[in-house]
């Protein structure tokens, strides 16, 4: 009886055990921990740079508001000039005299009885008149064009904080430790008929 007593004790005590107790806890902690890359999307897809805060990567937040900050600006920039530029041309071909927004847009420098058809239909130049035409259809189109490719800049730029999220979320217990080590050891080959052969293994552990 005594023997079965201190069999079972020894048992209690293997240290055997403790190392199974001690992976559960770890496998325990290890999904606490997890760090979810749909969460990260999700995050960064609903309030800008809250991903990059959930993976703490604080650093990258002040570079998610600069290119929205960028890229709002531009927007706002082309398309106050591309209305600016669309109502000079409708009130420079309507042919109603009592518009005439153009002349914000046109050079002062320039001689309104040179192009100014409405005002001046005595006097006018018509080739003149064609190209100041033209230069507000320009500038209209190449603001349109900013304005919409900011737009798209934009946009494309929201699906890229969202992936960098993902991707940070995915890595973030990845091991990036640099420390490599080298062991160089000798090592005895057998020959079969014939005596050993004395070499060098190396081994690299990363």
């Amino acid at each position: 009886m005594n023997m079965l007593a201190g069999i079972v004790a020894a048992q209690e005590k293997d240290s055997l055990f403790v190392p199974v107790r001690e992976s559960q806890k770890k496998v325990r902690k290890a999904s606490e921990e997890y760090h979810s890359p749909r969460k990260a999307a999700l995050y960064s897809a609903v309030v800008p740079g809250l991903g990059q805060l959930y993976n703490r990567k604080y650093w990258k937040i002040p570079i998610v508001y600069a290119g929205y900050g960028t890229l709002g600006y531009s927007i706002y920039f082309n398309q106050t000039h591309y209305v600016k530029y669309r109502d000079a041309y409708i009130d420079f071909t309507d042919e109603n005299p009592a518009t005439s927004s153009y002349y914000s847009v046109i050079s002062s420098a320039m001689d309104k009885k040179d192009y100014d058809k409405e005002h001046y239909p005595n006097d006018y130049d018509p080739d003149y008149y064609d190209w100041v035409k033209g230069q507000l259809k320009n500038g209209m189109d190449y603001y349109k064009r900013y304005r919409d490719l900011s737009m798209i800049g934009m946009a494309g730029w929201y699906v890229l904080t969202i992936l960098d999220a993902v991707v940070d979320a995915q890595l973030f217990h990845f091991d990036v430790d640099p420390d490599l080590s080298m062991d160089v050891m000798p090592s005895v080959t057998p020959l079969p008929g014939a005596p050993p052969v004395m070499g060098v293994t190396v081994g690299v552990t990363f």
